[in-house]
C-alpha cells in the first residue's frame, strides 16, 4: 500500500501554529514511508473565506519545507484539489445516500429550527434537531419539492445501538447513537458541509492516514458512519494531541492569546514567527518533538534524521503544552550553527524590511558578533540596524546613557579623549587590535573594563546593547568610529 496523506485546512486566516504541526505530521508519516504528501483546501464554508488565505497559507508551508506532491499550484491525479471545485462529487453522492435510503431531505426553515431548539431549552433538553423531515412520506416529500422549497440533505444517524471507532493512537472508541444529530450533509445552496465533503475526497484521493486534532474526536462517529453508508474502506484514523498554553491552562487561541513568564503574548500564527525571525529548521525540530519523542535524550535534530525513525504509532496521545521558552533556545542553536554567509544572508530581509540599507560587506563583518548573541532573526534589527543608518544622521547620544557607573560627565570625557588618541596611533584597525590596545589601557586610565568598554559601547552606537564594542568599531570604519567619539566628547564638555 501507498501511504497517501493529507492536509486540509480552510483558508479562513493565517495558519495555526497547531495546524503546522498536523501538517508536519501527515508529511512525515508520508514521507517516511515514501507515499504522498496532499494538501486540500477546503473552502466550502464561503462566509468565513478570505480570498488572501490560500497564498499566505502556502508560504508557510513552503517555508517549513513541507512542499507538498499533490495540490494547489501542482496539480495531481485526483483534482481540483480545492472543494468549492468539486461540488459535483458531493451532490452526486449526496442524492446517492438519498436514493438509498440512508439520508433524507429537510425542508425544515431556519425559524422552525430556532422554535425547535427553544423548546427543547425550556424542557431543559439538549439542543438539537427534531427529525421532522426523516419521518415525511415520499408524497409530502414530493409535495414540498413540487413547491420549489429549499431544503437540506441530512444523515440517517442509528437511532440506538453504539457506534465503534478505531483510533491508532488511543484503541477502540465507543459512543452511543442516541446522543448523536442526523447532520447537515448538503446545505440549500448545493454546497457540502465539512462532514460530507471530507469523506467523499478522502475516498476519491485514496487517503489512507488521516492525521486531525483530536477536536474532531466528536464528529468522528458521523464519519465512521458516513464511510459504512458508502460501503467504502475508511483509512487508518488518528486523531493527534492539540497543543495547550505554555502553562497548560487551554488551547493555543487567537481569540485569548497565551503569555510566557515574563507576561509577553506568545504569538499563535506561522507567520509571527516568520517575520520574528524564527528558522524554518528549527521549527521543524521544535514542532515533532511537541507529542513526539527523537530517543536518546536528543533536542537537535534534522528532519531527514527524524523521518528515519518516525513512527506515527509512538505519538503521545496526551496534549502537550507549548514550550516556548525550549523554542527560543531551540532557534538560537540552529543559529549559531550557520555558516556565517548563510546567516548574514537570512539576516539581510529583516534590516531591509526595518527601512535599511544593507552594505552586505558590513552585515558579514558584523554577523560573527551578533551571531552569539540571538535568538531570532529579527533581534539584530535592534542589536545593530544603527549600523546600516545613514551616518550623517548619527547623533550623540544622551549625558546619562554615556556616562558609567562611578562616573561622571568629567572622566567619560576624559576616557574617550584617551581613546581617540590610542585610536589615532594605532597601525591597525581591526576587532584583535582595538581589543589588545584598550585591554592593556584599563589599569593605567584608572578603570575598569565595565567602565571603559561601556562608554565606549554607548559613545559609537548610541545604544546601552548593541553587538561587541570592538565588532562594532571594525565594522563602522575608523573615522566614523574616531567621528563617534569626537561628538560624544562636545556633548560630555559642552
Amino acid at each position: 500500500m501507498t501511504v497517501r496523506t493529507r492536509f486540509a485546512p480552510s483558508p479562513t486566516g493565517s495558519l495555526h501554529i497547531g495546524g503546522l504541526r498536523t501538517a508536519l505530521f501527515n508529511w512525515m508519516l508520508a514521507k517516511s514511508k515514501g507515499g504522498q504528501f496532499i494538501l486540500r483546501i477546503e473552502d466550502t464554508d464561503q462566509t468565513r473565506f478570505d480570498p488572501t488565505a490560500l497564498q499566505t497559507l502556502m508560504e508557510a508551508l513552503r517555508w517549513a519545507g513541507l512542499q507538498w506532491d499533490e495540490g494547489p499550484e501542482v496539480g495531481g491525479a485526483y483534482g481540483p484539489y480545492v472543494q468549492s471545485e468539486r461540488l459535483a462529487h458531493y451532490q452526486e453522492w449526496a442524492h446517492w445516500l438519498v436514493a438509498q435510503g440512508k439520508a433524507y431531505k429537510c425542508f425544515c426553515t431556519p425559524e422552525r429550527l430556532k422554535q425547535v431548539n427553544e423548546e427543547k431549552a425550556r424542557r431543559k433538553q439538549p439542543p438539537g434537531y427534531d427529525r421532522f423531515c426523516r419521518n415525511l412520506s415520499a408524497a409530502e416529500v414530493a409535495e414540498r419539492e413540487a413547491q420549489g422549497l429549499p431544503y437540506v440533505i441530512r444523515f440517517k444517524m442509528p437511532l440506538t445501538g453504539k457506534t465503534v471507532a478505531q483510533d491508532l493512537l488511543r484503541g477502540e472508541i465507543a459512543f452511543d447513537n442516541s446522543t448523536l444529530q442526523d447532520a447537515v450533509l448538503l446545505k440549500s445552496d448545493g454546497f457540502p458541509t465539512y462532514h460530507l465533503a471530507v469523506v467523499v475526497d478522502d475516498y476519491l484521493m485514496k487517503i489512507t492516514h488521516v492525521l486531525r486534532a483530536n477536536e474532531w474526536l466528536p464528529s468522528y462517529p458521523l464519519h465512521v458512519q458516513l464511510w459504512q453508508a458508502f460501503g467504502w474502506e475508511m483509512p487508518v484514523f488518528v486523531h493527534l494531541p492539540v497543543m495547550l498554553n505554555p502553562n497548560g491552562s487551554g488551547k493555543m487561541s487567537k481569540r485569548n492569546p497565551p503569555k510566557d513568564q515574563h507576561g509577553n503574548i506568545i504569538p499563535v500564527f506561522v507567520h509571527d514567527y516568520m517575520r520574528e525571525g524564527y528558522l524554518p529548521e528549527a521549527m521543524v525540530n521544535f514542532l515533532a518533538s511537541v507529542g513526539w519523542t527523537f530517543g536518546e535524550d536528543r533536542d537537535v535534530f534534522s528532519v531527514e534524521e527524524a523521518l528515519a525513525r518516525f513512527n506515527v504509532a509512538d505519538i503521545n496521545p496526551n496534549n502537550s503544552a507549548f514550550p516556548v521558552e525550549k523554542l527560543g533556545w531551540l532557534n538560537g542553536v540552529y543559529i549559531r550553527n550557520l555558516a556565517v554567509d548563510d546567516l548574514a544572508e537570512r539576516l539581510k530581509p529583516f534590516f531591509e524590511a526595518a527601512g535599511y540599507t544593507v552594505d552586505m560587506d558590513k552585515l558579514r563583518t558584523i554577523t560573527p558578533a551578533l551571531q552569539t548573541r540571538l535568538k531570532t532573526l529579527r533581534e539584530a534589527v535592534d542589536l545593530a540596524g544603527f549600523l546600516f543608518a545613514d551616518y550623517a544622521t548619527f547623533a550623540a547620544p544622551p549625558h546619562d546613557l554615556l556616562i558609567q557607573k562611578k562616573m561622571d560627565a568629567a572622566s567619560s570625557a576624559a576616557i574617550l579623549q584617551k581613546s581617540v588618541a590610542l585610536i589615532e596611533a594605532l597601525p591597525a584597525f581591526d576587532t584583535a587590535s582595538l581589543l589588545a590596545a584598550f585591554s592593556a589601557k584599563t589599569s593605567e586610565w584608572g578603570v575598569n573594563n565595565s567602565q571603559l568598554f561601556g562608554v565606549l559601547r554607548v559613545a559609537v552606537s548610541a545604544q546601552k546593547i548593541s553587538p561587541p564594542t570592538f565588532e562594532t568599531m571594525e565594522t563602522l570604519g575608523k573615522p566614523e568610529t574616531l567621528r563617534r567619539l569626537r561628538l560624544a566628547i562636545a556633548s560630555l564638555s559642552g
